[in-house]
């Protein structure tokens, strides 16, 4: 469905936690190094749970390796604090790519000044710097599947739990 992209991540649970969201929209994690933990981690397994082996998986060696197979087009959405575009004003499509930067140092600013049309954020209050990287990732892919939801496999509920929950 969609493509999200961390650029180093840093904190394993986090990356746990994205690929199980990406396992749950049909959607590919692409990862690119250098990441801060092993991929084998346990912490990422933890967190993924029993859906790191069903995860459509990519990593790559480096950002610019990743940018020769896949530009930043208008298929490309940069997610960062340093601009005033809103992510729910951003129109999306699927296959998209849908970028992340690391928990600590975003994505390279020159990338952002260079991409200013493609980048969104998550509107927050004064108080705080930014969102957890997890909780981010689910609020933009989301609004990126509500406006593409015709079509989307939903996962049904089996027939037994149906029967009970109508009796």
């Amino acid at each position: 469905m969609f493509n999200i992209v961390l650029v180093n991540p840093q904190i394993p649970p986090n990356t746990g936690t994205i690929g199980r969201l990406c396992v749950n929209l049909d959607a590919t994690l692409h990862l690119i190094k250098p990441l801060g933990f092993d991929i084998d981690d346990k912490a990422v397994k933890r967190a993924g749970l029993d859906y790191w082996d069903k995860l459509n998986l990519v990593v790559w060696e480096d950002f610019d390796t990743f940018l020769q197979s896949h530009p930043i087009d208008n298929n490309t959405h940069l997610a960062t604090t340093k601009t005033d575009n809103i992510y729910f004003d951003a129109s999306f499509v699927k296959d998209d790519y849908i970028l992340f930067g690391s928990e600590t140092k975003g994505i390279d600013e020159r990338v952002l000044l260079a991409n200013p049309e493609r980048c969104i954020t998550i509107p927050m209050g004064g108080a705080g710097r930014s969102l957890n990287l997890g909780v981010s990732v689910g609020i933009v892919t989301y609004e990126a599947l509500r406006q593409n939801f015709d079509g989307f496999q939903k996962i049904s509920i089996k027939n037994e739990l149906k029967e009970s929950l109508c009796q």
